[in-house]
Order: structure tokens, then C-alpha cells, then sequence
């Protein structure tokens, strides 16, 4: 039998999450190292990398504001919310050459939020036959790319 190790998961699934805050705020304040996630940094928004990410490349989008719904966020920031989208799409195609991309956003915990008191809006490369037997069968995801450096990758299309 194989085993897969995944220590960077320990803290999450070991702690409520209460006592660390907000992992987006905390991205984008730069607390804990969570910047080096961080793609881009707008005026009311910002891109960053998804840390368990469904596939290389999942990045969210989300306002600099700590926001829990839609109806909260100003025309402004929901405007470059889906800017950051739009040029997110082009610059999947150069760099990740994707063959579709998923793009969603899950609001409330019900709705399967991981971060449900502030909004963010998943953009995802995918390929097809990205689905595999790991995922199928075992409820296990292969991503051969970090989040590190997926940012590394789409830091340069954004400056």
C-alpha cells in the first residue's frame, strides 16, 4: 500500500482556525509567510494562490476588505473582482495552456465555503481528463506543482 504525506496539512485540519483569523487577510497582510502566496495586489482587490488548490494554478480572487457577501462589496470592487478574472483567463492560456477553466464562488459554509466570512472567487485551470483514479477512489488530490510556485509562475503577468 502507498502512502501520501501531506505535513502542510496538519495545522489546518488540527486547529478551528478562530485563533489564526482570516487566511485571506493574513495573505495579504503578509502574517505567517502567507504572502509569498499572494499573485497580485490591486487597489480593492487581490489574487491569490489557493494553498490546497483542486489543480496547479487555483487561484482566487478576492477584496482587500474582510467581506462576507456579496451584497457587502462595493460596484467598484466587484468591477475589479471580475478584471482580475478576465486577465486571469488570459494569462492561464499562455502560461497553463488550460483546455476550459472553472470559475465560482461558494457563498456560506453550507455552500461549501472554506472561508465563509470573506468572499473570494475561485479560478480554476483545468484539462481534459484532469480527473483521475486518485481522486476517484480515494478522495486524494496529485497536483505536481506548489502554490509557491504556481505564484512564482503568474506573478510576472501581472506586473
Amino acid at each position: 500500500m502507498e502512502r501520501l504525506f501531506t505535513p502542510w496539512r496538519l495545522a489546518y485540519v488540527t486547529s478551528t482556525g478562530e485563533a489564526r483569523g482570516c487566511a485571506l487577510c493574513r495573505a495579504r497582510e503578509g502574517r505567517d509567510g502567507a504572502d509569498k502566496l499572494v499573485v497580485h495586489a490591486g487597489p480593492l482587490c487581490f489574487v491569490v494562490m489557493n494553498l490546497y488548490p483542486y489543480t496547479g494554478g487555483h487561484v482566487m480572487v478576492t477584496p482587500n476588505r474582510h467581506i462576507g457577501t456579496l451584497g457587502d462589496a462595493t460596484p467598484d470592487e466587484l468591477g475589479e473582482m471580475m478584471g482580475l478574472t478576465r486577465r486571469l483567463e488570459q494569462v492561464f492560456r499562455e502560461v497553463y495552456k488550460p483546455d476550459g477553466i472553472n470559475v465560482g464562488m461558494n457563498l456560506g459554509r453550507a455552500a461549501g465555503a472554506g472561508i465563509a466570512d470573506h468572499i473570494h472567487l475561485h479560478v480554476v485551470p483545468r484539462w481534459n481528463g484532469d480527473t483521475n483514479f486518485m481522486t476517484a477512489v480515494s478522495g486524494t488530490r496529485v497536483i505536481p506543482e506548489e502554490p509557491e510556485q504556481s505564484a512564482e509562475r503568474l506573478r510576472p503577468y501581472f506586473r
